[in-house]
């Protein structure tokens, strides 16, 4: 398939600097200096994935000004970032079922309002839960195939 959206997303959003900054940005990380110092990766790698991040509209820049200082900027994830809490609270879930410490997760995410823990589910539009057994995958209107998986 050559049109493949996870391959699409993949290329965005596909490497572990470019998956840190996200998360940080859903745990309240807005400055370059936050970002770099929380996420544990080079000011480098942090400068490159803010930039291919905000490029792809996930993010944006926002500029701010602390008293007597000159105009900088933050970073703030857009709706299309936002709409990856799914996906990196998929991601945590299987981290943390799987690639925890002994000690458990490093962190719980948990509904504001009642604080029982939040996971991410697979759902259909009519609210059945789906495991991979229920799950089919069918050709969608936009498919297209690549010539050497055409038949």
């Amino acid at each position: 398939m050559e049109n493949c959206s996870i391959a699409r997303t993949f290329a965005i959003i596909g490497t572990r600097s470019a998956i840190l900054v996200i998360r940080e940005a859903f745990f309240g990380a807005r400055r370059f200096d936050d970002i770099a110092r929380r996420a544990g990766i080079g000011e480098p790698a942090v400068a490159a994935r803010l930039k291919d991040l905000t490029a792809a509209g996930l993010m944006e820049r926002v500029p701010y000004q602390d008293a007597g200082q000159r105009t900088r900027y933050e970073y703030q994830l857009t709706a299309k970032g936002r709409a990856l809490l799914p996906v990196i609270t998929a991601l945590r879930d299987w981290g943390d079922a799987w690639s925890a410490d002994p000690e458990g997760p490093p962190v719980q995410a948990v509904h504001r309002g009642c604080q029982a823990p939040a996971h991410a589910r697979l759902v259909c539009d009519d609210g059945h839960d789906i495991g991979p057994e229920g799950l089919a995958i069918l050709a969608g209107p936009g498919l297209r195939q690549s010539r050497t998986h055409a038949g």
